[in-house]
């Protein structure tokens, strides 16, 4: 049946692979059990000044954003722009001094004031285009005299916390010489700690859609004398279903040709530039390799493995890569939680972070993966956007995705900044269906690896399943508990 299947979807039968009789089923439930591995110590690190943005937002600190982007021998420089001296003091502390081709080709445009529709990939400076123009703007174009009380001047819309930070990292590398004052919000964190960022006014808000409208709807900030509106990922804003409250918001500005407004999105469909076109003033669109949608170095690669190999052959990759900065996504929560056990069984430091871990958790393991203390990082796909993570080695689509955008997006976490990287997926009985739409999408064939017995691991320890949230306990005992509520069962009530 299974050769049937793959005959079906990819022409031909899988290749042959070797399947170690030693290794116990992935789902066993009563196999070895070990305690997880001790994690290292964690410093404290040193609490920021009250008066900064960070102090109520408690971004990652990740330091200076990293310059290792790719960049043409003939790529500008960012002094030949003539900005601002404080502007340039930021970007100088940042290490930035050629553009990227996304920054090349935005820069112009932006730094005149008009608008700009941009698409690149992952990976490729696009923050650094937007903060550059927005700082530039705010410190060449002063603020309107009567600019009411608890007015933004300008404001960053991400789709999701994890981005919403990393922006304001690199803002605050890029603008702190400005002046500016920074707000960050985001949901999942105390709402009055964040709320008092605004206490002492703000300039530019950057933040995530639902935390964004819940302080407008309270009257906490005004938006009528907004220069500069920033939307980051625009496509995944309209797949979370925001893009009718964005409207709300936009519409609640300057009009278009009053205001600058700058999009950036690794993909501009159909929808985004309808969106553009409405709301902005006449956008330039900005198109860097549009055909190219998955990055030139990944190396790509896929394996079939039946289910029960599935396991056996991530831990051996995993050992034989010597995983490090790696990062593997599946398509549940459930099996991020599996996995990480397994993983951590086996002496492998993983950690699975998704949409319901809590916010002050899930920023912890990201420092702790920019840092490098842990090893691997298990997501859904609440992390395959916008995060920018250097030198991350390997990626595995440990479940292929059902979206063919999200495999461009997981596979963009490597290879990025010009770098080399690994992106392995196994297609497995459950999801090898999504393949052939991801390769149409992509535009070729992902090479097909062969499971020999020295890369599955034959010494694979499985604990015990955690129980289930939602299900219920089980009663001691045998029986009793009171008279039986409910209709008599049919046919009479007695045993047989």
């Amino acid at each position: 049946m299974i050769i049937k299947l793959f005959k079906k979807l990819f022409g031909g039968s899988p290749q042959q692979q070797a399947t170690p009789q030693t290794s116990p089923p992935a789902d066993a439930s009563q196999g070895h059990s070990a305690p997880r591995p001790p994690r290292k110590p964690r410093s404290r690190s040193p609490k920021p000044a009250a008066n900064t943005p960070a102090a109520a937002a408690k971004p990652v600190d990740t330091g200076p954003p990293k310059r290792s982007l790719a960049v043409a021998d003939d790529a500008p420089t960012y002094a030949s722009f003539n900005l601002h001296p404080n502007l340039a003091r930021g970007i100088a502390d940042a290490g930035f001094e050629h553009c990227t081709a996304i920054q090349a080709q935005t820069l112009p445009i932006a730094l005149t004031g008009k608008d700009v529709a941009g698409q690149a990939q992952t990976g490729t400076g696009k923050t650094a285009a937007f903060l550059v123009s927005m700082f530039q703007t705010l410190l060449t174009k002063p603020a309107r005299e009567d600019r009411p009380a608890g007015s933004l001047r300008a404001i960053i819309i991400a789709p999701t916390r994890e981005l919403a930070v990393q922006i304001h990292n690199d803002a605050l590398v890029l603008g702190k010489h400005t002046g500016l004052k920074l707000a960050c919000v985001f949901g999942g964190v105390d709402y009055e700690k964040q709320r008092r960022q605004f206490d002492d006014g703000a300039d530019v808000l950057i933040g995530t859609p639902g935390r964004i409208i819940d302080y407008y709807r309270q009257g906490v900030y005004e938006l009528t004398a907004i220069q500069v509106v920033v939307l980051d990922e625009a496509d995944r804003m309209f797949d979370l279903g925001f893009i009718d409250d964005i409207r709300k918001l936009l519409r609640r500005m300057p009009v278009p040709a009053e205001r600058q407004s700058m999009l950036f999105s690794a993909t501009l469909s159909q929808r985004v530039l309808e969106l553009a076109y409405e709301d902005m003033n006449s956008p330039e669109t900005v198109r860097i390799e549009p055909d190219r949608i998955t990055a030139d170095k990944v190396r790509q690669l896929i394996y079939f493995p039946a289910m029960e190999e599935k396991l056996p052959l991530l831990i051996g990759l995993l050992r034989s890569a010597e995983a490090h900065r790696t990062m593997v996504f599946v398509n549940t929560r459930r099996a991020a939680d599996r996995l990480e056990d397994v993983l951590r069984a086996n002496n492998i430091n993983a950690q699975a972070i998704s949409g319901d871990v809590p916010q002050n958790k899930r920023l912890r393991y990201l420092k702790e993966f920019h840092s490098g203390e842990l090893a691997v990082l298990i997501a859904t796909d609440v992390a395959s956007r916008g995060l920018h993570i250097p030198d991350v080695s390997h990626v595995y689509n440990f479940d292929l995705p059902q979206d063919c955008a999200d495999y461009v997006h997981r596979i963009g976490r490597t290879a990025r900044a010009g770098t080399e990287g690994d992106a392995i997926s196994f297609g497995c009985e459950d999801y090898a269906h999504c393949l052939p739409e991801i390769e149409t999408y992509i535009g070729h064939k992902v090479p097909r690896g062969t499971i020999s017995a020295e890369i599955v691991a034959t010494d694979v320890v499985f604990p015990k399943r955690r129980p289930r949230e939602d299900e219920p306990p089980r009663r001691s005992g045998g029986g009793g508990g009171g008279p039986r509520r409910g209709p008599p069962r049919s046919g009479g009530g007695g045993r047989r």
